[in-house]
């Protein structure tokens, strides 16, 4: 059985409207940390993202930090991680996260969270990793993207990515349902192979 170690959190570099996200942006960084799972995220140091990455700091976790050059003084990178990597773009940035995540866990957020997730769940779809991903729908911020997968299945465009989102209502299931989901993958198929193949491709 695969073993997590790593989780890549995709956020929002703002706070958003409803004060829960921020809540749970904390107490996802706290869980990864208490659990001894290191966090990969966005680098920033503002909104969900710094949010997230301060709780897991102040609980004692290993956080790494992603973020390209030209965001580093616009969403305030995160001085506080063990490492921070600085990248060219956003596509070495969205390789480097998903080569160093064993799974992926998804926060409220706008455009660019959103388009993080699909291409995920687009690779997932396509059997080019094996990646466990969780979406935490906290207050139903997430209602309407199942709603439209939903609708992309009724009209036959969708067959199998609404099963492949792992839907959690509290936060604190997060780490539990991403290694149950992990459970009878292989090391190999979670960390090498295709995955590595897709990352290079990135």
């Amino acid at each position: 059985m695969a073993e997590i170690r790593s989780v890549c959190v995709y956020c929002g570099s703002s706070a958003g409207k409803d004060p829960i996200h921020l809540k749970t942006a904390r107490r996802l960084g706290e869980l990864l940390a208490h659990e001894r799972i290191r966090l990969v995220y966005g680098g920033g140091g503002i909104g969900l993202m710094g949010a997230l990455a301060h709780a897991a700091m102040r609980a004692g976790g290993e956080v790494i930090g992603v973020i390209p050059e030209f965001l580093v003084v616009r969403e305030h990178a995160f001085e506080g991680a063990r490492e921070v990597v600085v990248t060219r773009d956003m596509h070495e940035r969205k390789r480097i996260m998903f080569e160093r995540a064993d799974a992926f866990a998804v926060l409220p957020g706008g455009i660019g969270t959103l388009e993080e997730l699909v291409e995920q769940l687009s690779w997932l779809q396509l059997e080019q990793h094996r990646k466990p991903i969780a979406l935490v729908n906290v207050n139903g911020y997430w209602n309407p993207f199942f709603e439209l997968l939903d609708h992309m299945r009724e009209q036959r465009f969708l067959h199998t990515v609404r099963k492949l989102c792992i839907a959690v209502d509290r936060v604190e299931e997060v780490v539990p349902k991403l290694r149950a989901a992990a459970r009878g993958i292989s090391d190999e198929a979670l960390r090498g192979g295709k995955a590595r193949e897709v990352a290079e491709k990135m």
